[in-house]
């Protein structure tokens, strides 16, 4: 019954429904055989687990026929069954660890079902565990964080190890290396697991070993022996323990002077053997009674010493920083830095005059004294030796007496004539590099002295005059030159005593004193004398008072030393106090003009060309040499161009100043109404002539008077027989109608002239008969007049 019910129900069920299957035969009875296997964990696939056929006393045909195969309830089937051979493998590798974990003992269970009949086995294969892992951390590191301060005997509980396996491949010990400053200590708990302590038994010292570090190793009872390993970092925390300490206590540095502000002078270094805050240096300087913090700045952080204030050698030559290095556990320690400035060559030369002559004679002896001179050079070694001169080709020299003083003294004779004034550059230089000079300028004036004789222009002068000149006539000028100046050079000139013809020759001329000009002293024979005086003005150049504007032309094609124009200043005072000196104060193009400093006298100094602006405005000063000096000045407006129409609207621009406009103005309108005025009264001068000229000759005509003709002196004749040679013209008078005629006259010289006989005796009468001869036309009218009738 049994066996037909279990027929009966295989014969319904599907392969889905083993399960239900399984359950129903165990119900039903019990199992026909069971066999067990033990076999050790990490066996390779294929490994004979053991002979199932041989063991259930089946043959493997009835295995083959049978379709025996294996069921189990794990999804993982680690066996398989071989029906040819009747044998059972490893269908894959076992883990024990992962397949049984900790539970001892670990085995597999599953079941041989076989069909017809259906008859079913049961198989248990135990796993024994291998010693195939060994014991783990959890975290290959753990970090400590421990006091220096930290009491021998403290505690510090460590993590355990796991070991996978069981038994005496299980974990079994523990060890720590290096135990210098540790122990290891384990506890057994109720659970058969063991605590892990690391206990303190040697001071901690941050400053000698800041981190430690230990190997925690677990081994396991296996053969082979395996362990692992934990590495326990212990941090030593810090306690400010230490002070500060700089690496010297005296620093020493050079800077050099004139550095720029923010130049490293030096670093210091400061090292605390504490940590964190107990180790953190700041830096300070202590100097208080000084002005080092206005010149140095020390950085906290780094110790940089940097210049923050201007450093001269010449004021100090070493600063003393007193520094202070402390740590925010208020542990401090100090030191010092002395810094050397270093020199450099940035100061000139000082030259200071200490007497000085403004004025030398020219007689002056030899090595006189003119000027003492004091040098100063701040610097110091090559930067601060000097050496001076003076320029060249000058009848003078420097003399040192003792360090730092020079005489300028002469060293040959001097002469006015030859340099009236001299201008003395001292140059002093020192030795630096580069070298630095500065000099100064002396101006010396010669004075006069009457060393040089009047000179005539020429050995002999020969002049040629006439007879019968009248008294006071200028005959001849002689000129001397004095090359002396002012009162020294005023040539007077006077007559020898000496006779013509036992004559003393001051009976016919006479010399002025101060002009050179020779007159005649004797009168003509005329009865009474005749003379006649000319005036000649000449003006040499205008009068300028201070601050006036002169206008003057120059051509484009002036060449250099052109003279433009000459400033003339008048100094009513003598002596030294009159010299005066010209001088170019301002100009528009100071390459192109220059004033004679004794003259006055304004040239170009270069060619015009057509680049030059047309407009130049030049500012000329005077000044005299007395003490204080007075002076004056004038400006001079120049127009470059070639004709005044070009330079008329250019030349409008120098009357921007309203006084010159107004008097420019005024003078040209003045001009225009006396050049109207002349012209009127000249042609009303000549229409009056002309008028009285014709009514004389209307009345000379109509008249039956005798004309007596008046002849001028210093008349001559035409045979040359009398003592004058001169030629004289003279009007004819015709009537009224005459002009309609044409009249010849006999020129001589181009010229009418009225020819006198000196054989005729007639009268006007004569003349009056011939009167005929001037209705002819083409007819010269002679007339000849004896000159002892005259």
């Amino acid at each position: 019954l049994k066996w037909w019910l279990l027929m009966w129900t295989l014969d319904r069920i599907t392969m889905t429904g083993q399960v239900l299957l399984f359950f129903c035969l165990l119900s039903v009875g019990s199992v026909l055989g069971q066999v067990s296997y033990t076999i050790p964990e990490e066996m390779s696939r294929g490994s004979l687990v053991g002979n199932i056929a041989q063991d259930l006393g089946l043959e493997t045909k009835r295995l083959a026929s049978g379709k025996a195969r294996i069921y189990t309830r794990d999804s993982d089937e680690y066996m398989e069954l071989n029906r040819e051979r009747g044998v059972l493998l490893v269908k894959q590798r076992i883990d024990r660890e992962a397949l049984c974990r900790q539970t001892t003992p670990c085995a597999l269970h599953f079941q041989i079902i076989l069909e017809n009949p259906m008859e079913f086995y049961s198989v248990t294969v135990q796993i024994t565990d291998i010693n195939d892992n060994a014991p783990t951390f959890e975290k290959g590191e753990m970090q400590f964080k421990i006091s220096e301060s930290a009491v021998i005997g403290a505690k510090f509980v460590l993590k355990r190890a796991v070991d996978l396996d069981v038994g005496i491949n299980d974990l079994k010990n523990y060890e720590l290396k290096p135990t210098d400053n540790f122990a290891l200590k384990l506890h057994n708990n109720a659970d058969g697991n063991k605590n892990v302590e690391m206990v303190l038994q040697k001071p901690l010292d941050r400053e000698k070993q800041e981190q430690i570090s230990l190997v925690l190793t677990a081994v396991d009872g296996g053969e082979p022996q395996m362990s692992g390993t934990m590495l326990i970092v212990i941090t030593v925390l810090d306690v400010n323990d230490n002070a500060p300490v700089f690496t010297q206590p005296t620093y020493k540095a050079t800077v050099t002077e004139n550095s720029p502000k923010g130049t490293v002078v030096a670093t210091v270094t400061a090292s605390d053997a504490d940590q964190g805050s107990n180790g953190k240096i700041t830096y300070s300087i202590t100097n208080s009674l000084d002005d080092i913090r206005k010149v140095f700045q020390v950085n906290e952080k780094n110790g940089e010493v940097t210049l923050i204030g201007n450093i001269d050698f010449e004021e100090s030559r070493n600063y003393q920083i007193n520094l202070l290095a402390s740590d925010d556990g208020g542990l401090t320690d100090s030191c010092k830095l002395i810094v050397d400035v270093q020199d450099v060559n940035d100061n000139k030369p000082e030259i200071n005059i200490m007497s000085k002559s403004t004025v030398i004679s020219e007689d002056a002896k030899l090595n006189t004294v003119v000027t003492m001179i004091n040098i100063e050079d701040k610097d110091s070694g090559e930067n601060g030796k000097v050496q001076c001169f003076i320029n060249e080709n000058l009848p003078f020299t420097l003399k040192t007496s003792t360090n730092n003083f020079y005489s300028l003294v002469t060293d040959s004779d001097l002469d006015r004539e030859r340099a009236p004034q001299y201008n003395i550059t001292v140059t002093c230089s020192d030795e630096g590099v580069p070298s630095l000079s500065s000099s100064v300028t002396l101006t010396l004036q010669i004075s006069d002295v009457n060393d040089n004789a009047p000179v005539f222009e020429r050995s002999s002068y020969e002049a040629y005059i006439v007879e019968n000149n009248t008294p006071g006539l200028s005959i001849f000028t002689v000129k001397a030159r004095d090359a002396d100046w002012n009162q020294n050079a005023r040539v007077s000139y006077i007559l020898e005593d000496s006779s013509v013809n036992g004559v003393p020759v001051s009976s016919y001329v006479s010399v002025s004193a101060d002009s050179g000009v020779i007159h005649a002293v004797p009168q003509d024979g005329g009865s009474p004398p005749l003379s006649s005086n000319v005036t000649v003005k000449i003006v040499l150049y205008p009068v300028q008072t201070g601050g006036s504007v002169v206008a003057e032309m120059v051509p484009r094609a002036a060449d250099v030393g052109y003279l433009v124009t000459k400033v003339v200043a008048v100094d009513v005072d003598s002596g030294q106090n009159a010299w005066l000196s010209y001088k170019l104060q301002k100009a528009t193009d100071r390459a192109l003009f220059e004033v004679g400093l004794q003259n006055g006298e304004i040239r170009t100094i270069r060619q015009v060309n057509d680049k030059d602006a047309v407009k130049q405005r030049l500012t000329v000063i005077v000044e005299d040499n007395g003490q204080p000096s007075r002076s004056a000045a004038v400006i001079v407006n120049v127009a470059v161009a070639d004709s005044f129409p070009e330079v008329l609207s250019e030349f409008t621009d120098f009357t921007h100043d309203k006084e010159y406009n107004d008097n420019l103005t005024f003078y040209l309108v003045l001009a225009l109404a006396v050049v109207s005025f002349l012209f009127i009264t000249c042609v009303v001068v000549i229409i009056s002539v002309k008028i009285y000229r014709w009514r004389q000759s209307r009345t000379l005509f109509h008249s039956n008077l005798p004309v007596i003709p008046y002849y001028p002196p210093r008349y001559s004749d035409t045979l040359g027989t009398g003592t004058l040679q001169h030629v004289y013209n003279y009007e004819v008078c015709r009537t009224t109608d005459s002009r309609k005629s044409d009249c010849k006259f006999g020129r001589a010289g181009s010229q009418n002239v009225l020819i006198m006989d000196p054989s005729s005796t007639g009268t006007m009468q004569r003349i009056q008969s011939e009167k005929s001869i001037l209705d002819e036309p083409d007819s010269p009218l002679e007339v000849r007049l004896p000159v002892q009738n005259l």
